[in-house]
Parts: C-alpha cells; sequence; structure tokens
C-alpha cells in the first residue's frame, strides 16, 4: 500500500466525482421527456387559448385564459402541431359538438387562424336573424332582457348594451349583448341552411362578431379543435406586467367554467 496522499486523493476523486457526459445526458433526457409529455397533452388532452377579442363578452373577457378540450370531438389534423396532416381522413373519434357549446375552430379560409364562437347551428339547420332575434328552424329562441351591459373594447372606446339570457332549443341557458335590435347586417340576415358536416358558430356579443354570419361562413368538422372548458387565468391588462398583477387580475373569474 502506498503512502503517498495523492494516491488516496486519486482513487477518492475517481470514485465519487459524477460523470460529466452522463450528467448532460440525463439532463437532455429530462428535458427531452418533460417536451414531450407537454406535447402530448397539448394535441390530446387540452391546450391553453387566450382571448384577444370581444367577440364573446359577456362570456369571455379580453385576457381571459382557457383551457380547451381536445379529446371533446375527436382529432383531426387541426389538432396536430402546425396542423400537421397525420390524422387519416377528415377526423377520428368524432363526438358532434352540441348546440350552444363554445368551440374553438380554424378560420375555414385560411385553415389557420384559431377562431373562438357559440356553436348554434347543427348540419340539416335553419339559421336567421330578425330584428335581433335568433331563429332556429323557423322558432324564435327565447331571450329575456336582464340589464344593461358596458364594456370597453380594445381601442378604448365604451359600448353601452343590453344583456340578455337566450334559451337555446336543448335548454341551454346563455347570456348574450346587443347594441341594438337593428344593427346594420348583424341583426336582419337571410337564412342559412348548414350543410351536412357543417356548424354555425356567432360570437354572444351579437353586434360585434365576426362570425357564421359574415365572413367565417359554414365550420367544416375537420376544422374543429376542441371545446372551451374552462378559463384559469384573467387579467385586465397586459399579461407580462406581473408589476400591476394584484391591481389587474380577475381573480373572480379564475378557475370559472365556461357556459
Amino acid at each position: 500500500m502506498s503512502n503517498d496522499p495523492d494516491d488516496y486523493l486519486d482513487i477518492d476523486l475517481k470514485g465519487t466525482l459524477p460523470q460529466q457526459g452522463e450528467t448532460l445526458w440525463d439532463t437532455t433526457k429530462t428535458i427531452a421527456i418533460a417536451v414531450m409529455i407537454a406535447v402530448v397533452m397539448r394535441t390530446f388532452a387540452y391546450e391553453p387559448f387566450s382571448i384577444p377579442s370581444g367577440s364573446m363578452i359577456p362570456t369571455l373577457l379580453v385576457g381571459d385564459y382557457l383551457f380547451v378540450s381536445k379529446m371533446s370531438y375527436g382529432y383531426s389534423r387541426h389538432s396536430m402541431p402546425f396542423s400537421l396532416p397525420l390524422v387519416p381522413g377528415d377526423r377520428v373519434m368524432f363526438e358532434s359538438p352540441e348546440r350552444g357549446e363554445v368551440a374553438v375552430f380554424k378560420l375555414p379560409s385560411d385553415g389557420k387562424t384559431d377562431y373562438i364562437k357559440r356553436i348554434i347551428g347543427l348540419p340539416g339547420d335553419t339559421i336567421q336573424v330578425k330584428g335581433g332575434v335568433l331563429y332556429i328552424n323557423g322558432t324564435a329562441v327565447e331571450r329575456k332582457r336582464i340589464g344593461e351591459f358596458v364594456y370597453q373594447d380594445t381601442q378604448g372606446v365604451y359600448h353601452n348594451t343590453v344583456r340578455y339570457l337566450e334559451t337555446l332549443p336543448n335548454g341551454v341557458v346563455h347570456e348574450i349583448i346587443e347594441e341594438s335590435d337593428s344593427y346594420p347586417r348583424a341583426d336582419n340576415t337571410l337564412v342559412f341552411t348548414v350543410p351536412q358536416d357543417h356548424y354555425f358558430a356567432m360570437g354572444d356579443n351579437r353586434d360585434n362578431s365576426s362570425d357564421s354570419r359574415f365572413n367565417v361562413g359554414f365550420i367544416p368538422r375537420e376544422n374543429l379543435v376542441g371545446r372551451a372548458d374552462v378559463i384559469f387565468f384573467s387579467n385586465d391588462g397586459a399579461f407580462l406586467a406581473f408589476w400591476n398583477w394584484p391591481w389587474s387580475l380577475r381573480f373572480s373569474r379564475f378557475f370559472n367554467g365556461i357556459s
């Protein structure tokens, strides 16, 4: 046995120091697994979305952040990252949306832009708006005035509106707002007949929504992304301006279900 202290130091270092290559590889594997789990969850379970416009006021406000259930309507290529064409046919494991559900879908004209609206018309339905009142299959949808609603849009303009409870034919009750019952184009439309495998969607802010009445048109079932389920965060200011959070966070909206 050697009496040289350097020999003991050499043996100790060899036995206890971690190998740099192994540590780097372990870290890389951990990151890769975490990314894979996030991608799988985002693709097949829940994906977060934020609300950039006021078309769904009063149900959804600008600055709401929500989870969208990707499994609710099955899967299409638009369920995949970057809409990669990895799903056979137009959709698998398909479950049709129910009338009144709030859904995220890809804009039919470009297949890229995410929109969020309420499903109003199902395949085969006729949809019309007359004097601000929604008609489904020729029958006026019941609505009840419940008060006033004032909001400020993203341009800083204030809007004075009337708030209604609307009851759809399947019993879904939700709130809408109207600025006027004679708003150009929005409150008096032609009769729309929803084609097979398509849906008709409208914003709850009826006089300030680009939806199936206008440029959006009918939504192919392939373009459905998922059902909006719950608000997990809400902020009435810039998300990254965290120094304002104590005053800008809307705590009463955290973890509210969407209906």
